[in-house]
């Protein structure tokens, strides 16, 4: 019974243990290297100081005060401080890629994503530290991202898992998630604390084999053909996401 599949479908070692499939062919994935993810309303790129000045005027905008208050850092409220924080984010741990979201057309420098907790001999990496201007957020471009990034890390870098962690209190990126189609998985009670003050972080994910259903659902909502002559929806992400999960 060595490596088969015994009773059940369930997969046993010659110790009639149960134990998971074997991935065959299995080689270390790339490291995300700095690069441009490009699409049609936004495009990513290598977080650095050419940003600040843009960042500090959407993202860090009086009254989006309130948009950080589930983030480790910030709000920011001067230049000096947010390019502090870019510096850090671009270059104080190796084990992570930032990357500005960037208006295709003016260039505007408009929010921020990072890869995190990379782990190539595994295949695993997490989406985080996302942070949209007021103009980003809710907008094509903002679900666009997300999309570029995904693809990008399971589709041309060939990673298994692909996660999303947050407070748990925060609800807007727990239903940014859901929505995304990242498949909850429960919450570690005290995980971390931030800001003073403890974090359960709630934990999603999104496998290759989700992503393979996924993917379109992204690509039909995108594409010009879901949106009417005002720029509303006529299919939402949501009901795409859901259909294609089954």
């Amino acid at each position: 019974m060595s490596g088969a599949a015994g009773a059940g479908g369930v997969r046993r070692n010659e110790f009639g243990q149960p134990v998971g499939e074997p991935v065959d062919g299995w080689t270390t994935r790339p490291f995300p290297a700095p690069t441009v993810l490009a699409g049609r309303t936004v495009r990513l790129e290598p977080l650095g100081p050419e940003h600040v000045d843009g960042l500090l005027a959407t993202m860090c905008a009086p009254g989006t005060e309130s948009r950080w208050t589930y983030m480790p850092d910030g709000p920011f409220a001067d230049r000096a401080a947010l390019a502090a924080h870019v510096e850090r984010m671009a270059h104080a741990d190796p084990n992570r890629v930032a990357l500005a979201i960037v208006e295709q057309g003016s260039g505007t420098p408009v929010g921020q994503a990072t890869y995190l907790r990379i782990d190539p001999p595994v295949g695993t990496l997490e989406v985080g530290w996302i942070m949209y201007s007021p103009q980003l957020a809710g907008s094509r471009g903002a679900t666009e991202a997300m999309y570029l990034m995904a693809r990008h890390a399971i589709d041309e870098l060939g990673y298994r898992r692909y996660e999303w962690k947050c407070d748990a209190l925060n609800e807007p990126s727990r239903r940014a998630a859901t929505r995304l189609g990242f498949a909850y998985e429960g919450t570690f009670r005290q995980a971390t604390m931030y800001k003073g003050r403890n974090r359960d972080s709630a934990w999603y994910a999104i496998t290759d084999a989700d992503w393979r259903r996924l993917r379109p659902a992204y690509e039909r909502w995108l594409d010009d053909a879901n949106f009417d002559a005002s720029g509303a929806q006529r299919s939402s992400l949501s009901t795409l996401v859901a259909a294609a999960l089954g």
